[in-house]
């Protein structure tokens, strides 16, 4: 990290975040204040001082989706924990429902180091009968390379109880991107969760829309959903700055390389537990955690802004993180 970079963090124990600031400009807050059942990163603002998370629901904006009110920010959960879904979670739950879904829950920061950039946390991945299933340890490294922000988040998870994760494709690194990213679509879509739940994703008017996927494997668009990549970059153009958010896996984490789901409405997600449903039965994974065991997930994220992010700068961004 360039040494012009200087990363802060301020502790805001009264709104339950830790705001994560570089040279003194806000990157991202760590939010743990309970409006979303999961602990979140929102909202995440490029360099330029672009946003480029979605507002709904943590802070409606105008013009924007209001679909999926579990989409909030950058997260990480899981559709399917023995048989609980951390995904679909959310405040439009009703009561008669809320059995079906589990919470992860924010315990302690653990670290905060300035100097290195390094935020670390605890949190219990915990079900609605309050057996805790998971304990995450969390640590995320921000940082800044010329027009670019990063995140490196590792999280492992310990089991609690034993585990099963069965293939779903809700999952699990993801983001709900700012209108201006999503794909332009001029037609209505409706999705369906695990629970049969419906939603609709409405036709909006597409002006300023015009994201884009770019797939490590030379794959674009919608064609990137459903499919493995080392990595995958979103792009727009907003208000003439060169704008994009890519995800990018790690060769040492389960399933690599990830499948996608990455959907056209700004649903962005990496997800390497639903093989099952991402390659229509010719792949099973059912990944387990026997009681007392645990695995580590690792992803970088870079929140670019200004030239457009190259092939070749994010392949090489890929080797250094997977050294």
């Amino acid at each position: 990290m360039p040494e012009t970079s200087k990363v802060s963090f301020i502790k805001d124990d009264v709104n339950q975040k830790v705001d994560v600031k570089i040279d003194g400009n806000l990157f991202t807050s760590y939010v743990y204040d309970g409006q979303t059942p999961k602990p979140i990163l929102y909202p995440v603002i490029t360099k330029s001082g672009k946003t480029v998370t979605r507002g709904f629901p943590y802070a409606p904006r105008p013009n924007e989706r209001v679909d999926h009110p579990h989409h909030a920010g950058l997260w990480f959960n899981y559709g399917d924990v023995n048989g609980l879904d951390f995904w679909n979670n959310s405040y439009a739950i009703p009561e008669d429902e809320k059995d079906k879904y589990g919470s992860i829950i924010h315990q302690e920061i653990l670290e905060s180091n300035d100097d290195f950039g390094v935020l670390k946390i605890r949190a219990i991945w915990r079900s609605p009968k309050e057996v805790d299933l998971l304990e995450e340890i969390a640590e995320f490294k921000f940082s800044e390379d010329g027009d670019t922000r990063i995140i490196d988040r590792t999280s492992t998870l310990n089991a609690l109880e034993d585990v099963s994760f069965d293939d779903n494709k809700e999952g699990m690194i993801a983001i709900r991107v700012t209108r201006e990213l999503e794909l332009p679509t001029d037609k209505p879509a409706v999705y369906t969760d695990a629970e049969g739940n419906v939603t609709e994703v409405k036709a909006l008017n597409n002006e300023g829309v015009n994201g884009n996927y770019f797939a490590s494997e030379g794959l674009t668009g919608n064609d990137v959903w459903g499919t493995r990549n080392k990595w995958v970059k979103l792009e727009s153009n907003i208000e003439g700055d060169n704008v994009s958010v890519t995800i990018i896996d790690n060769k040492k984490n389960v399933g690599y390389p990830t499948y996608w789901h990455a959907r056209d409405y700004g649903l962005f997600a990496a997800n390497p537990l639903g093989q099952e449903v991402f390659s229509e039965g010719k792949e099973v994974l059912k990944f387990k955690l026997a009681k007392g065991e645990s695995t580590t997930f690792n992803y970088r994220i870079l929140v670019h802004s200004g030239s457009e992010l190259s092939k070749g700068s994010i392949d090489k961004s890929f080797e250094e993180f997977n050294k």
